[in-house]
């Protein structure tokens, strides 16, 4: 009877432990893109559209946000502030100088990232008049994930240039991959590489299509807007060379519709942005995201009561 009690209470332990720690391993480690559609300090006063925005960005590990309209900090900044109040968890910024061609639509790249388990290594602003918005590009190390260290290419193209856009991100690969020794390269953003304006006849001139080193993980049947008038795949994620697909989740490039996961209104969603996030997932044996208190609580419970008249 004892040898029985040891054994149970043996695996009630190991229940208990799985509860707390399968949720992290399950998450994984997530990298984001979000086309925040014109973020300013007015819109990042709204209290919905900011806790919307927290929540959404809390799922990520590193989170880039796109059309940041925020010269002074008053847009960001709140943001981050509750963030940090919302999760717990230490987040911190990196973003890129105002980019842009005409005074009225200035923007810039902005990637959010918990500073627990990434670190920046490594930070450049691509120069070039093939972009009317260059990348902002940034090297991240974390000894979190499978491939610990790694470049992120973001870009948010304008529409009419996209497919010029898009083909000269190889040549920010070539420089960046150069100057840092690394080929981990992820390309991400807001590309508008789908419907009109990058069509099947256009891939054919775009280098980061006919290079089979490049593997495409949203693919061109994937709607990534919010409004019923388009059902387009603008919103992408693009990796270089095998070692980094490894280190990727299989099929884990995805949109995230934070309009179905927290019930919000179809103008609830669109006070955010026209646009969803897209995420993917990279592989790794850290514990990143514990599971929320409440199911850790419940799950311990129903698991006592189901052993406790054996013990």
């Amino acid at each position: 009877m004892r040898g029985r009690s040891s054994n149970l209470c043996s695996l009630l332990l190991f229940s208990v432990f799985s509860l707390l720690f399968g949720a992290a391993l399950v998450s994984g480690f997530r990298i984001c893109s979000f086309n925040v559609n014109r973020f300013n300090s007015a819109k990042a006063a709204k209290p919905i559209v900011l806790h919307t925005l927290t929540k959404v960005v809390s799922k990520c590990d590193i989170c880039l946000l796109q059309d940041v309209v925020d010269s002074d900090g008053k847009a960001v900044k709140p943001l981050l502030t509750l963030l940090n109040r919302y999760d717990k968890l230490p987040y911190a910024s990196v973003s890129s100088k105002v980019l842009g061609k005409s005074a009225d639509n200035m923007q810039q790249y902005v990637f959010i990232y918990r500073r627990d388990i990434v670190n920046v290594t490594g930070q450049h602003q691509y120069e070039g008049n093939a972009f009317v918005r260059p990348p902002f590009v940034v090297q991240f190390y974390s000894n979190k994930t499978d491939i610990k260290e790694f470049i992120l290419v973001p870009l948010h193209s304008e529409p009419e240039q996209a497919v010029q856009e898009i083909d000269s991100l190889y040549d920010v690969f070539e420089k960046v991959s150069e100057m840092w020794n690394n080929t981990n390269v992820m390309f991400l953003g807001d590309f508008h590489a789908g419907c009109a304006y990058v069509t099947r006849h256009d891939k054919k001139s775009i280098r980061l299509y006919t290079n089979s080193n490049f593997s495409w993980l949203i693919g061109d049947g994937v709607d990534t807007t919010v409004t019923d008038l388009t059902d387009c795949a603008y919103d992408r994620i693009v990796v270089h060379g095998q070692d980094f697909l490894k280190a990727i989740r299989p099929f884990s490039g995805k949109v995230f519709n934070f309009g179905k996961e927290f019930k919000l209104r179809r103008t609830k969603v669109l006070d955010v942005s026209d646009h969803y996030p897209i995420e993917v997932r990279l592989k790794g044996s850290a514990f990143l995201h514990l599971a929320p208190p409440l199911l850790i609580l419940l799950g311990v419970s129903a698991i006592i009561q189901f052993f406790l008249p054996a013990l």
